[in-house]
């Protein structure tokens, strides 16, 4: 049987199948490559063999699900994550079984693989004290300083993910009456976020001084080009890490660019903003997707209860009475 190698089927699934007829955005690009960079390190130290020397035999069901396991017990990645991985190789061995039909059942074996159940835990979110916290850290007596507490501000204020944050560019920001930002979210979805008075300000300010043509970025890098995604992590985990000293309250949190993301959204939900409009803020495909945002905040859960509470009552939480009680209850 003679079939094509797995390394052309690779390249071809990548230009043919994802650029030209699914025109895939970046953002999926840069996900199936890096979970295909992965699976070819892993072959390389288990096989010895070299990526470009491969065949479709050697990556069988038994050889992907050990590479599945090694994600979640060697590399500690999430199921969440170790499922994403696994959508990558679905797609490709659906466009093998498609071009090599010979191996159709080696790739129903492959697409029988499951994603793993996770449990979903409460969102954590940034409160105002916290925030405020954060963004107090950049010095804005230097230029990065200045960049980094602008991007914080629209970062938290706006709720754009990270990748809609580094693609922003300069004639994306609208400012002057209705001053709003445009970005093209997930599954190529043009939105505009509304700015705060002092959230227009300061971006106002910043882009005075940034002095960008239209098409450049709206926070360049050192070079002039965009900031990376790890850039972006980097520096608020090195804010973050200034901002604990005067609010111990961040030493429990793990803050991501997705943290401000979500905290973007319990600010919303806090004011009162339905549900429906959130999605739409948040460029999400599905109302349901923000439910998760109610389950987050004891807050919203204790004004629901103080609206069902009996006349004479008065409401508030178990405060237990004694010290063993209280440790105990701490658990």
């Amino acid at each position: 049987m003679i079939s094509a190698s797995l390394p052309s089927l690779l390249q071809s699934f990548f230009t043919d199948r994802l650029l030209r007829q699914r025109q895939a955005s970046p953002h999926t690009i840069a996900g199936y490559r890096d979970s295909f960079r992965l699976l070819l390190h892993f072959v390389k130290e288990r096989l010895g063999k070299i990526p470009s020397k491969l065949m479709i035999e050697d990556l069988d069901a038994p050889f992907l699900a050990d590479f599945l396991e090694h994600l979640e017990s060697v590399r500690k990645n999430s199921a969440r994550t170790r499922n994403a991985r696994l959508a990558a190789i679905h797609s490709f061995f659906q466009y093998v079984a498609l071009e090599e039909p010979a191996h159709a059942r080696h790739c129903q074996r492959i697409l029988a693989i499951p994603n793993k159940r996770h449990e979903r835990r409460p969102i954590e979110f940034l409160n105002r004290e916290e925030i405020d916290a954060l963004l107090a850290v950049p010095n804005l007596a230097n230029w990065i300083g200045r960049r980094d507490r602008t991007l914080l501000l629209v970062a938290v204020q706006t709720g754009l993910r990270v990748s809609e944050l580094t693609g922003l560019n300069c004639q994306d920001v609208v400012l002057g009456t209705g001053a709003h930002v445009r970005c093209l979210g997930k599954g190529r979805k043009q939105r505009c976020t509304p700015l705060r008075p002092e959230t227009a300000t300061m971006l106002e300010s910043w882009l005075r001084e940034r002095h960008g043509l239209p098409e450049d970025p709206v926070f360049p890098s050192m070079r002039g080009g965009k900031l990376s995604r790890d850039a972006i992590e980097r520096l608020i985990t090195k804010y973050t890490d200034i901002a604990k000293q005067t609010c111990p309250s961040l030493k429990r949190k793990n803050v991501t660019p997705h943290l401000l993301r979500h905290s973007a959204a319990m600010d919303l939900l806090h004011h009162g903003v339905d549900r429906s409009v959130i999605a739409l803020w948040l460029g999400h495909e599905s109302v349901e997707t923000t439910q998760m945002y109610l389950h987050a905040d004891m807050r919203l859960k204790e004004k629901a209860l103080s609206r069902t509470t009996p006349l004479g009552v008065k409401p508030g939480r178990y405060q237990p009475d004694d010290r063993l009680l209280a440790f105990l209850e701490s658990l």
